[in-house]
C-alpha cells in the first residue's frame, strides 16, 4: 500500500497567499480619517464584492484609555509650546481639544477606547482577479479618507486567526485606537437606505427593512430592466413601477407594449386607453409610416428591413437584399406613407426577386397580416396609452413588437415630458440583429427625449448572446433579478454576481410563497437584496387590474 501524499504547503507570494483554489490579497487600514458616515462600510463593500472582513475590537482598561487621552493632550500642547511638528496651530489646537474632550468622556463613562483591527482579504479564482478587487477596494476607502496599505512579505500574519485577547502576531499598523463612537461607524456593515431624492420606492432591504429609492430621471440612462421566471412577480413589480412614477410626477406618459393583454384594466383605471392595432378593428398602425422617424425615409427604410426579416427569418442572402432594394427604392421615390400595396409592387417590378418572396409578402395583402396594409388609423393623445397584441401568432410577434415599438418611439420624439415605455416579454426582440440593434439604438437615445425603457424578460442571456444585447444591457441605470432557474456562468460574468448570489437567485421567494418578490437589484456597483412590497391599497388597486381581459360574453 502506497503512502497517503503529504497535501502541499499553501503557495505564498509576496502580497498574495493561494489556499485551496482561492488566491487571497490582505488589505490593512493602517489609519482612519477623522470622521466617517454612519455605516459608511456598506458603500465600501457592495454586496458583489469577493472580499472577507475581519474586524477586530478589544476594549481597554479605563487607567489605560485615561493614560493615552492624557498623553494625547500632552503632546499637542508641548508642540504648539514649541511650534514643533508638522501639524499647524489650528490643527494642533483642535487636537489638544479633541484630547481633553476625550478624556473627560472617558473618566464619565461615555466614552471608551477600544484596540482595533480592520482587515480586509479580496479573493479570485485567478491572482490577477484578486488583485484587482484588493485594487478596487483601496480606491473606495481612500475616497473615504482611509489610508490602507498592502501587507508584503507578512501575508500569514495578517491572515492568521483573530483570539479573544488581541494579542496574536500582526503586521505594524494593524491595530488603531478608537472612541465608542468610532467603533460604532463600523456598524451595521451595510448601509441603512439608498436613497435618491426625487425617487420612488423600490423595495426594502431584506437585511434590515430599510426602503430604498431610485431616481431614474436623474441620471445619464433612464431604463431599467426586470428579469424574472414565470411567477416571479415581474409583471406586478412593473406595474408598482408605472403606478408610483405617475403619482410622484403625474405629467409622466406611459406607453405599454402588452403581448399578453394584462394591462388594459390598469391603463383604463389611470385614465388612458387601449389600441389593438393587428386586431382587425378600426385601430391601425402602418408600419411603414415614415412619421415615426421624424420624416427620415433613410432611417426608417433601414427599421422596415429589420422587420420583415424578423417576421421571415428563413430568408435567403439573395432574398433579404433583393427585400432591401426594394424598400429603399420604394422611400427614396418620397411622396405619401407607402404601404404594403405598393412595396409589394416595388419587388414585382424589380424582377430581381426569387419567386418566393411575394409570395410570403402576400400575407400584407390578403393574409393575416391585411389589417396592416394602409394608412395608420391611432390618432390618441391620451398620455396613457397599452398597445394590446394578445391573440397574435407567436412567430409574428418579433414583427408586431418592432413597428409597435418603433410608433412609440416617434410618439416620444414628438412630445415633451417624461415618458416610461414598458417592454414585456422582450426576449422576442433579441432572438434576431436587426430588432435587437433597434432596441439597442432605442435605449441609448430614448433618454435625449426624456424617455426611458422599462424592459421585463425571462433569461438575461437572451440579450448576452449578441453585442446589442450586451451594449443595451450595459446602458441600463437599473437591474432588478427576481428568481432565475439559475445564474449561468455569462450572467454571473457580465453582472458581476457573486458566487453567493448567484446561489441565492434561484432560491428567492416567489409571492405565492412570501405574499411579495424578493430580488437582487444591480444600481451601479451596488447589488442589493429587496423585497418588492406595496401597501395595501397599491395592492388592492392592482390586483383589481392586472391580468387578461374577460371578453364580455356577447
Amino acid at each position: 500500500m502506497n503512502p497517503p501524499r503529504p497535501r502541499s504547503a499553501p503557495a505564498e507570494g509576496s502580497s498574495w497567499l493561494v489556499v485551496g483554489r482561492r488566491y487571497l490579497a490582505p488589505l490593512l487600514v493602517r489609519r482612519f480619517p477623522p470622521e466617517v458616515p454612519f455605516g459608511f462600510l456598506g458603500r465600501v463593500l457592495p454586496t458583489h464584492a469577493e472580499v472577507d472582513l475581519s474586524l477586530e475590537a478589544h476594549r481597554l482598561p479605563s487607567e489605560q484609555a485615561l493614560a493615552i487621552a492624557r498623553g494625547a493632550k500632552a503632546v499637542a500642547e508641548a508642540e504648539l509650546a514649541t511650534g514643533g511638528g508638522d501639524a499647524s496651530p489650528a490643527e494642533l489646537e483642535l487636537e489638544r481639544s479633541a484630547a481633553e474632550a476625550l478624556g473627560r468622556d472617558v473618566a464619565r463613562r461615555t466614552q471608551e477606547l477600544w484596540k482595533v483591527g480592520l482587515r480586509c482579504v479580496a479573493n479570485g479564482a485567478s491572482r490577477a482577479r484578486a488583485e484587482a478587487e484588493r485594487l478596487r477596494l483601496s480606491e473606495r476607502l481612500a475616497e473615504f479618507g482611509f489610508r490602507t496599505r498592502i501587507p508584503r512579505f507578512e501575508v500569514r500574519s495578517a491572515l492568521g486567526p483573530t483570539g479573544l485577547a488581541g494579542v496574536e502576531p500582526r503586521p505594524a499598523g494593524y491595530w488603531q485606537t478608537l472612541p465608542t463612537d468610532g467603533v460604532a461607524a463600523l456598524f451595521p456593515f451595510v448601509d441603512e437606505t439608498v436613497l435618491e431624492p426625487t425617487g420612488i420606492l423600490v423595495g426594502l432591504s431584506l437585511a434590515n427593512a430599510s426602503p430604498v429609492f431610485l431616481d431614474r430621471w436623474g441620471h445619464a440612462s433612464h431604463s431599467w430592466a426586470v428579469f424574472g421566471t414565470t411567477g416571479a412577480g415581474k409583471t406586478f413589480a412593473a406595474a408598482l413601477t408605472l403606478l408610483r412614477s405617475r403619482w410622484l410626477r403625474p405629467e409622466t406618459q406611459l406607453i405599454v407594449l402588452d403581448p399578453l393583454g394584462e394591462y388594459g384594466r390598469l391603463v383604463r383605471a389611470l385614465g388612458g386607453v387601449v389600441i389593438r392595432p393587428a386586431g382587425g378593428g378600426p385601430e391601425r398602425m402602418n408600419p411603414l409610416d415614415p412619421n415615426t422617424t421624424a420624416g427620415d425615409r433613410n432611417e426608417k427604410a433601414a427599421r422596415v428591413g429589420a422587420m420583415i426579416r424578423a417576421l421571415f427569418p428563413s430568408l435567403r442572402d439573395e432574398e433579404a437584399a433583393a427585400l432591401d432594394g426594394a424598400i429603399r427604392r420604394l422611400y427614396a421615390r418620397g411622396g405619401a406613407a407607402p404601404t404594403f400595396d405598393e412595396l409589394y409592387a416595388e419587388i414585382d417590378r424589380s424582377g430581381s426577386a426569387s419567386g418566393r418572396l411575394p409570395v410570403l409578402m402576400e400575407v400584407f395583402r390578403s393574409g393575416s397580416l391585411r389589417n396592416l396594409n394602409g394608412p395608420t388609423r391611432v390618432t390618441t393623445d391620451a398620455a396613457t396609452v397599452a398597445v394590446d397584441l394578445s391573440g397574435i401568432a407567436d412567430e409574428q410577434m418579433p414583427f408586431h413588437l418592432t413597428y409597435v415599438l418603433d410608433w412609440a418611439y416617434g410618439r416620444l420624439r414628438a412630445r415633451t415630458g417624461p415618458t416610461i415605455v414598458l417592454l414585456d416579454e422582450a426576449h422576442l426582440l433579441a432572438r434576431f440583429d436587426g430588432t435587437s440593434e433597434f432596441l439597442d439604438r432605442l435605449v441609448r437615445h430614448m433618454r435625449h427625449f426624456e424617455g426611458g425603457l422599462l424592459l421585463l424578460t425571462q433569461n438575461p442571456d437572451d440579450f448576452l448572446a449578441r453585442p446589442s444585447g450586451r451594449s443595451l444591457l450595459r446602458n441600463l441605470y437599473a437591474t432588478a433579478f427576481l428568481r432565475l432557474p439559475e445564474a449561468s456562468p455569462a450572467t454571473r460574468e457580465f453582472f458581476a454576481l457573486s458566487a453567493a448570489e448567484a446561489e441565492w437567485l434561484p432560491r428567492a421567494r416567489l409571492p405565492k410563497e412570501a405574499g411579495y418578490s424578493e430580488a437582487l437589484w444591480r444600481v451601479g456597483e451596488w447589488h442589493l437584496p429587496l423585497a418588492i412590497v406595496a401597501s395595501t391599497p397599491e395592492y388592492e388597486f392592482l390586483t383589481a387590474t392586472l391580468g387578461p381581459e374577460t371578453p364580455d360574453p356577447a
